[in-house]
């Protein structure tokens, strides 16, 4: 198993990510077959945030130029950690029942929009509704209140 270095705070997210890379710390697959790990670091822009009925991503104002015609689009994909069920035993399972529902068959994670797998990343295309300064507000994102933000793709 990759060991797990994860340290969320508001200015930085460390994840353990597993990739072929020279010079990494090494461990060996289920196969014996010798592969590496790689770590990078993760710099949150913002955050989801949850005011009532609305949705909003709050990006940290020196974000704020690289909205420039965001809003000529109608919609955002929105990539967010899933920070919630960042624990070691979460991040183990690897088959679910899809929408937690037992009557589904157990599926791989990979094949899910399970918010429990190796690494947490989340993905959301979401609706614009308005943008103001380094606020946009959005239909709705499957995600929690102060969940952070990893990037914005058109």
């Amino acid at each position: 198993m990759v060991s797990k270095v994860i340290w969320l705070s508001t200015a930085v997210l460390i994840v353990a990510v597993s990739l072929c890379s020279v010079g990494c710390v090494q461990r060996f697959s289920a196969n014996k077959e010798q592969v590496s790990a790689k770590q990078f670091i993760l710099y949150p822009i913002g955050k989801v945030v949850k005011q009532g009925d609305r949705t909003m991503i709050v990006l940290d104002k020196k974000y704020l130029p690289g909205l420039k015609r965001l809003d000529k689009l109608s919609h955002v994909t929105v990539l967010y950690w899933f920070d919630r069920n960042d624990t070691p035993e979460k991040r183990s399972i690897l088959q679910v029942h899809p929408r937690g529902n037992k009557n589904n068959p157990l599926t791989g994670v990979f094949a899910t929009h399970s918010p429990v797998r190796p690494n947490l990343i989340a993905i959301s295309r979401c609706k614009i509704i308005s943008i103001k300064e380094n606020v946009i507000e959005i239909d709705e994102i499957d995600a929690f209140h102060d969940s952070p933000v990893l990037d914005l793709k058109s």
